[in-house]
Order: structure tokens, then C-alpha cells, then sequence
């Protein structure tokens, strides 16, 4: 099921009916940040977008909304566009379990003077005069961002202590505010790989070399928006995930392993020191996050296919393209985490707001069990930055269907008994109910059934299906396909 690139991805779901092409001109702005919004407005079965013909510019080409609904999750996993969520939730948990996968490198090879397999984005390179406002279809998603931002390029950098493990080069989605034609402002967290590496860089008075990668099939992008550990490689687990080696080749100025069939793919690097305002920027918990220093990356060369396709990230009120991107890949490292402590764990949905709110269902095996499995999930290393609100259900509740969840949550949940309050933990200081910034209670809701030593309640008459409801199920969805 591995895609070569961006193209052959959007091919297959156009074969599928998951894309719609728009041929006449179509304004940057307001128009495609608003189709953006609208596809996820109008269904949650919402195909892609491609814009052909973008006024200002001659070949441009913009994709939205790529994986922007389950059909195109499952599309992107290899699976049928009809999948359920739960059986992708299973499919991408047993696939990570094959991680590693080694990745193999394109395009190393001489034969004469040209490379062996050449990578695409290799076709053309800018090294003067930059100006990613000509090269780019660069344009705002929401009313007030602070300008046009790149939100869904794979971004790459190394450990400057030990730049030749591959398995601490790390893979990532940051925003990245265009503030001039060759200079760009970039948000990394400190706790993530890439603050990391800037804070190592800054230690040794350095700067930090970094390649941008734009427009990449849809795996790596998932993927790099994985919480891995530090020392997991994002390319090996997209190699899982996609079942076969994932393709990188080696960006010529900064080294870096880059998606073999990126568009585009910018080389520079994070100025030490540096900080300048970045921001405000919409963002995905529905709010603009507002303006704070950030560092700044000086734009060195800019590579390109011919006519390359500049693929956005729509962000603002879920649900939007970003909380089906993130959904399976924040749920499925929390899940594999917890099940290391406490097997009795069944899934983990953590897909509302990137795991702000999360439910995980379990199999208690005594009173005040569901308790301490919600609370060691915000223990976990996302946990920490997210999990606010944790909603733990009985084993019988499939945590991916909410009216299941709700009808739990409703009889089975007693404020008096079922409420854990933890004050003042760490969370991301995006979330724009943390005060101050960065620090916030966090609340477990118990909705399991009580069992022995809690007795309360009465839940021993519980409403069983019909024999044979299995068989229905089966029979009905054969013929709604």
C-alpha cells in the first residue's frame, strides 16, 4: 500500500471518489483557508482538494483537506475507504508493532554524472535571489494569523551531539510563519525532539540546520506528528505503518534525510539565539494562540519539482482536517504505553482536540482499577503536554462510538464517587483554558461499572443484546455496500 508521493496518493483518491479538482481561478485568500473549513462543515466524509488554476500565479497547484475524513485515513493505510474507525485504530496498533522497519535511502548512487533514481524535488534549485512568496502559493487560513504560514511540511533536523544517529534525526510538524522571502519563524516546543536539538545547538554557540519538506504522501506527515520517543525514528515507523521501507533522500546542503517524493523541500537553518515575535496564529483548539519570541530560520536553497503541488493543513474549530490527521496517531502511542502497565487496557481514543479529552476503555479487575489506569495516562510522555480530561469506560464500550460512551458516562458516573481532580499539571500552553499558561487541573471521569471492594449503584440487570445481533450487523453492512 506505500504511495510514492503526494501524486500517487491523490490518484488513488480520485480512483476512489475522495477528490475534487477545481480547474477555474480560484483567489488565495479568503477562498481556500474557506474551503478548507467548509469540507469538514458540510461532511465528515470529505474528500480532498485540488486547486488547479490559483490567480497571481502560472502553474501553482494547492492540496487541502488530503486525509481530511475517515474515508481518506483508511485510503492512506491501504485499507477500504469504507473501514470502520475502530478496525484503522487495530490496523495502525498492530502495524506500529512491527516498528522498526529500516529505511531505505534513494538516489546515493552515481552513474556517470547524474544520480541513480534521482529524488523529484531534485528537478529544480533556487540558491539566490529566494523568494518564497514567487515560489509558493503562500496564503492566510484564518481572518486574523499574522501572516501566511506552511503547517504540514515534514520538518528535519539532527542531534548537533551526534549527527550521524539516524535514530535521534528527527521528523516533525511545526508551524512555520513566512515573516520574509527567505526567512521564516518556526514554533518548537523545549520538550520536543527539535527543542531539543536547538537548545543542544545553542549550548555550542551554534546554529541549527534544518530541511522543510512540502507535500509528502501521507504517511510520514501522519507519522511525524506521532509522539515518539526520542530515539524512535519517525521514517522507521512510517516504514511499519505503511508496510515496506519508507523512501528518503539525502538533502544536499543540510544532509538531512528527506521524503524521497516531496514536492518541495527548503534548506536552512535556525539562527541560534534568535528570537523574534511569531504569531498569532488560529490554531487547533479553536482559538488564536496569540503572539510570543520565537527563533527564526534563514532560508539557504529551495528545491522543486516541476509545477509542484503546495499542500496545506487546514487548522481552527474541530473538526477539521488536523483532528484526522493526529486521531490514530495520538491514540495508538498511548494505547501501546498503557498496555505495557496494565494489559487489561482494550483501546484508547484520544482523537478529541489531540488528546485534551481522551477515553480509554479497560477491563477492571478490582475497584479504583479504571482510576489509576486515567491517571497514568496523563503520565504518559503525551499525557503530560495533554490529557486534561480522561473518560474511562468498561470493556463492553467501544471508546470510538460516543453515544456509547455518553450512555455510560450518563448512569454509570457518580460525582461524589467517580471524580479525580489533579491540580496544577503540566499542559501545553495552547490550550487557551490553562492558567496561567502552561498549568492546569486535570480531572479522571470514572463510568465503569463498580465492582468489589465499591458497592454501590444497581447494575446487576444490564440489558444484553439479542442472539444473533453479530450476524445482523454483518448481514446489513454487506448490503449497505
Amino acid at each position: 500500500m506505500a504511495y510514492a508521493d503526494l501524486r500517487d496518493f491523490l490518484a488513488a483518491l480520485d480512483r476512489n471518489g475522495q477528490l475534487l479538482r477545481f480547474t477555474d481561478p480560484v483567489p488565495l485568500e479568503p477562498d481556500l483557508g474557506a474551503a478548507a473549513r467548509a469540507v469538514s462543515n458540510v461532511t465528515d466524509r470529505g474528500p480532498a482538494l485540488l486547486f488547479e488554476d490559483i490567480d497571481g500565479y502560472e502553474r501553482a497547484r494547492v492540496a487541502l483537506n488530503v486525509v481530511g475524513s475517515w474515508p481518506n485515513h483508511a485510503l492512506m493505510l491501504g485499507l477500504d475507504k469504507d473501514t470502520s474507525l475502530k478496525e484503522q485504530f487495530f490496523a495502525f496498533a498492530r502495524r506500529a508493532d512491527a516498528f522498526p522497519v529500516e529505511a531505505e535511502r534513494v538516489g546515493t548512487e552515481r552513474v556517470g554524472t547524474e544520480r541513480a533514481d534521482d529524488a523529484p524535488w531534485r528537478e529544480h534549485a533556487v540558491e539566490t535571489d529566494i523568494n518564497l512568496f514567487h515560489l509558493l502559493p503562500l496564503f492566510r487560513l484564518n481572518r486574523y494569523d499574522a501572516g501566511s504560514y506552511i503547517d504540514k511540511a515534514a520538518v528535519v533536523t539532527r542531534d548537533p551531539d551526534d549527527p550521524e544517529n539516524f535514530d535521534t534525526q528527527n521528523v516533525g510538524i511545526y508551524r512555520i510563519q513566512v515573516k520574509g522571502t527567505d526567512r521564516l519563524g518556526i514554533q518548537p516546543v523545549p520538550a520536543h525532539d527539535i527543542g531539543i536539538h536547538l537548545r543542544k545547538a545553542e549550548e555550542r554557540g551554534e546554529n541549527l540546520p534544518i530541511a522543510i519538506a512540502i507535500g509528502n504522501e501521507p504517511v510520514i506527515t501522519t507519522i511525524a506528528g506521532m509522539p515518539l520517543a526520542y530515539d524512535e525514528s519517525e521514517n522507521e515507523m512510517a516504514g511499519a505503518v505503511q508496510g515496506a521501507p519508507y523512501r528518503i533522500a539525502r538533502a544536499p546542503l543540510t544532509g538531512m534525510d528527506v521524503p524521497w517524493g516531496a514536492e518541495v523541500v527548503i534548506e536552512g537553518e535556525i539562527i541560534g539565539g534568535v528570537r523574534e515575535i511569531e504569531g498569532p496564529f488560529g490554531e487547533f483548539t479553536g482559538f488564536y494562540s496569540g503572539g510570543r519570541r520565537q527563533p527564526v530560520i534563514a532560508v539557504h536553497r529551495v528545491h522543486h519539482r516541476t509545477d509542484p503541488i503546495f499542500e496545506h493543513l487546514y487548522l481552527g474549530r474541530p473538526w477539521a482536517e488536523l483532528d484526522y490527521t493526529v486521531a490514530l496517531n495520538t491514540s495508538v502511542p498511548l494505547y501501546r504505553q498503557l498496555k505495557q502497565d496494565y494489559p487489561e487496557v482494550v483501546a484508547v481514543n484520544a482523537m478529541y482536540t489531540h488528546g485534551l479529552l481522551g477515553i480509554i476503555s479497560v477491563r477492571p479487575r478490582y475497584g479504583g482499577f479504571a482510576k489509576a489506569v486515567g491517571v497514568r495516562a496523563m503520565t504518559t510522555p503525551h499525557g503530560l503536554g495533554y490529557c486534561k480530561v480522561i473518560i474511562v469506560v468498561d470493556d463492553t464500550v467501544d471508546p470510538f462510538n460516543l453515544a456509547q460512551v455518553m450512555w455510560s458516562l450518563s448512569v454509570k458516573f457518580h460525582p461524589a464517587h467517580d471524580l479525580v481532580v489533579l491540580p496544577d499539571l503540566s499542559i501545553l500552553p495552547l490550550d487557551p483554558s490553562s492558567e496561567p499558561p502552561g498549568i492546569s487541573h486535570k480531572v479522571v471521569l470514572d463510568a465503569t461499572t463498580p465492582i468489589a471492594p465499591e458497592q454501590r449503584g444497581h447494575f446487576s440487570q444490564e440489558v444484553d443484546q439479542p442472539a444473533g445481533t453479530q450476524e445482523w450487523e454483518n448481514r446489513i453492512k454487506r448490503l449497505l455496500t
